[in-house]
């Protein structure tokens, strides 16, 4: 527990330093309100608009969690092809790496344009954002796996389901995370992205239209409620993990190494 407050307590106090600094530029006028409000009224705007920001971020959540979901199951699908089939690995891959250079701000509008303003156009932009790191750390978790403990099964005659269920994806389990964790970051801003080009709910939505009626105050407030939302995700993500892989904890290999020692 101690050890656990003292690693977030750096973290606590340049989050503090931050704020205690944006107080400080707004409070003696050097840059006006307008530019930048204060976090007192930035503050007092969240707790005020937070039925808005619920009602907004409901519709955000939807799409996040559809787009993220599906998102998964496409790298899942992909990944476990490419491991098995060699020629689709060499064929797809540059592909998928090729898919990730281009802006996603740029492809919104055509999502806009061909799917029109409702749901489809945000999940999909989230599909794109966020099934590359899964994939890629799928793909390259199954290509890590133990050889020996891949050539032992092979000799018992294990089929390649059987290889794949014991080691392959068990193996690949530590990577899937870390490739969620930066899909989950991903996955809100790829449907705020989207909601900005087109849509009638949205936190997206809502932020252009602060932004429109330069209610900066509002913009932060929206700002801040996409972080909160991007962190619990990832909170989730990793507890999620925790629950996955119990061997994987830090703390089960904290105290595994001490009754070594």
């Amino acid at each position: 527990m101690r050890k656990s407050i003292t690693d977030k307590l750096p973290a606590v106090v340049a989050l503090m330093i931050i704020i205690l600094g944006w107080y400080a530029l707004s409070e003696s006028g050097i840059v006006p309100a307008y530019m930048l409000p204060s976090p007192v009224d930035v503050a007092r705007t969240f707790v005020t608009d937070m039925p808005t920001l619920l009602s907004h971020g409901k519709v955000t959540m939807q799409e996040t969690l559809y787009g993220l979901g599906l998102g998964i199951l496409l790298a899942f699908v992909m990944a476990t092809v490419m491991d098995r089939f060699t020629v689709l690995d060499k064929a797809c891959y540059p592909l998928i790496i090729i898919s990730q250079t281009i802006p996603t701000i740029a492809i919104a509008p055509l999502l806009v344009l061909w799917m029109g303003f409702g749901m489809a156009p945000k999940i999909t932009l989230v599909v794109i954002t966020t099934f590359f790191p899964i994939s890629i750390g799928l793909l390259n978790g199954y290509k890590g796996a133990d050889r020996d403990a891949l050539n032992l099964l092979r000799s018992m005659g294990a089929s390649e389901l059987k290889i794949f269920r014991h080691v392959k994806f068990p193996g690949a389990l530590p990577a899937f995370f870390s490739g969620l964790q930066i899909s989950a970051s991903y996955a809100v801003v790829g449907a705020v992205v989207a909601e900005w080009l087109g849509g009638f709910e949205g936190l997206g939505v809502y932020m252009t239209r602060v932004k429109k009626a330069y209610a900066f105050d509002k913009m932060f407030a929206v700002i801040i409620f996409i972080v909160i939302i991007s962190l619990l995700l990832l909170l989730l993500v990793r507890l999620i993990a925790k629950i996955s892989m119990p061997w994987a904890a830090p703390e089960n290999r904290y105290e595994k190494e001490r009754k070594l020692k």
